[in-house]
């Protein structure tokens, strides 16, 4: 008779993020109100010409009165390293996204996060040319789609026409 050996490979492949919620700067209490939590709110120029940077703003809030912390990953407060935004045209076909996609392990080290005092506004931009492939003459809707990694809530969407 004949053994078989069966070799099964342990490969651990953590696909992780920094925590969904938002932790209090100066606590790590997980029980958080819906209120009690850092957003965002995007900018963007209605019309973008040809040429020029396709410059998405992205400000974080903490209308609250202690510092709250949240994790740059998946933001543009680090280097373009993941697809965090979603871009769909105005057929509502979805823009590929052609730029780096980092893996990570857990935990995030303790400089994944950045700190937003009380009633601060934190911004930053990005050039969403440097990951997405935009046509010109059409119109783009703009989303944030990893709140659950960063504990950042989106608040809003945008929309810009891209034209010659």
């Amino acid at each position: 008779m004949l053994k078989l050996k069966f070799i099964i490979p342990a490969v651990l492949i953590v696909f992780a993020g920094c925590s969904p919620k938002v932790q209090n700067a100066s606590s790590n209490s997980s029980s958080k109100n819906q209120g009690d939590s850092l957003y965002l709110i995007f900018g963007i120029k209605d019309i973008i010409k040809t040429g020029e940077k396709v410059s998405l703003k992205f400000a974080v809030h903490n209308d609250q009165s202690t510092e709250k912390s949240f994790c740059k990953w998946h933001t543009p407060f680090e280097p373009l390293m993941s697809k965090y935004l979603d871009i769909k045209d105005e057929n509502g076909n979805e823009v590929p996204y052609k730029g780096p996609m980092a893996k990570r392990i857990m935990p995030p080290p303790a400089d994944s996060y950045l700190v937003v005092k009380p009633k601060e506004i934190l911004s930053s931009e990005v050039d969403l040319l440097k990951a997405y492939q935009l046509e010109a003459e059409k119109k783009y809707t703009v989303s944030y789609n990893s709140s659950g990694i960063s504990g950042i809530k989106a608040t809003n969407i945008v929309t810009f026409r891209y034209t010659n």
